[in-house]
């Protein structure tokens, strides 16, 4: 015999408890339980055919290459008046 396809199974996840602690605070504060935000991120995950969120490298955010943009063209205009030592320098 089928199982219904709405039938209520359970699943298992392993995160660090810092984590689940600030994220259960984070959904209480929204009337949510733990499992009632999984669902929708399961629900939302399904609805987007992806993840409901862009996963990304802060690091090439259009503000930080901006601001990359603007120090490499402040040093090859030689206005970069800072030196900046390496690390191996002071083995010298």
């Amino acid at each position: 015999m089928l199982e219904p396809k709405n039938k209520k199974v359970s699943i298992s996840i392993k995160t660090n408890l810092s984590d689940k602690e600030k994220a259960a605070e984070i959904f209480d504060s929204l009337g949510l339980n733990l499992s009632t935000a999984i669902n929708i991120f399961i629900k939302k995950s399904i609805a987007e055919g992806g993840l409901p969120f862009d996963v990304k490298d802060p690091f090439y955010s259009e503000a930080n290459q901006a601001e990359l943009d603007r120090r490499f063209k402040k040093i090859d205009e030689g206005k970069d008046i800072h030196s900046h030592k390496l690390l191996n320098d002071g083995d010298k």
